[in-house]
């Protein structure tokens, strides 16, 4: 099975080869030709673009249902951290969490958990929930199911390694699924778990107090938060860390890790 980019290409093709036997077969004036094709382009156009922004949606999944956040009435939130672990940043990271003696989820890239194994260790022995991020972290769009199943199981084979137990949960590298992704993920009996709050993502420069201001404004309970603090680029994000923790504690937040926010919800 090939993603959509594929069959979209196959769309193209096909459509060129259709509106040429029309043409050839009916004898169509050339300025019904151009109509056509003009429409035929639009409707590709259109085609593209709408899957790309399907692709790029976080409530919505043409296969199964993504992990957002969770409904509940209890002031509870995931805090989640995408790609490392980073020897360069992952210990300061760890240190803020052990000060402020709550648990987060580490979705990590396998390479990089590969060759930074004893931090994972530390993660995992500190409490820490280490989830799956794929193995180099490639866009999932138009890769083939073996290739996105072979990212998802060595990944989840150097998270074994570095001492997680149970399920081990799964987030897309950026966020991008359409069906391929989607339909292996049920065929695993998984879920996409993406955010429902992210101040970092769409400006890696913004403001550690900008990080701040717009967790607390955007939070609910059952929220999932995501974080880039494990990239050397991101040092706005480790500084806004102690703020977003303290921010929510104040409003009377608890912290819990992905799959604790599911068992809630399911409760």
């Amino acid at each position: 099975m090939i993603d959509v980019s594929f069959v979209l290409a196959a769309a193209v093709l096909g459509t060129v080869v259709a509106l040429a036997l029309a043409r050839w077969l009916l004898g169509a004036p050339r300025r019904r030709w151009r109509r056509i094709g003009l429409a035929a382009g639009a409707m590709l156009v259109v085609s593209a673009v709408a899957a790309w922004r399907i692709s790029k949606a976080t409530a919505f999944q043409l296969i199964g249902d993504p992990v957002v956040r969770v409904e509940t009435a209890q002031p509870v939130v995931a805090l989640t951290f995408d790609d490392g672990p980073s020897e360069s940043d992952g210990p300061q990271v760890l240190d803020v969490l052990r000060r402020e003696a709550i648990h987060a989820t580490f979705f990590v890239v396998g390479s990089e958990l590969a060759r930074h194994r004893a931090l994972g260790r530390d993660l995992v022995a500190a409490g820490h929930e280490l989830g799956n991020h794929s193995y180099t972290h490639p866009r999932m769009l138009g890769r083939s199911l073996d290739v996105m199943r072979r990212e998802i199981e060595q990944t989840d084979d150097e998270i074994r390694r570095a001492g997680g137990r149970g399920p081990i949960l799964f987030r897309p590298p950026n966020g991008k699924r359409l069906v391929a992704l989607p339909w292996l993920l049920r065929a695993m009996d998984r879920r996409a778990v993406l955010w429902d709050v992210a101040p970092d993502s769409t400006d890696p420069d913004v403001a550690a107090d900008a990080i701040v201001a717009q967790v607390l404004a955007d939070v609910r309970p059952g929220s999932i938060i995501l974080l880039h603090v494990m990239a050397r680029s991101r040092a706005t994000s480790r500084a806004a860390l102690p703020g977003v923790i303290h921010g929510l504690k104040q409003r009377g937040f608890r912290f819990v890790t992905v799959r604790e926010l599911l068992a809630i919800g399911a409760s």
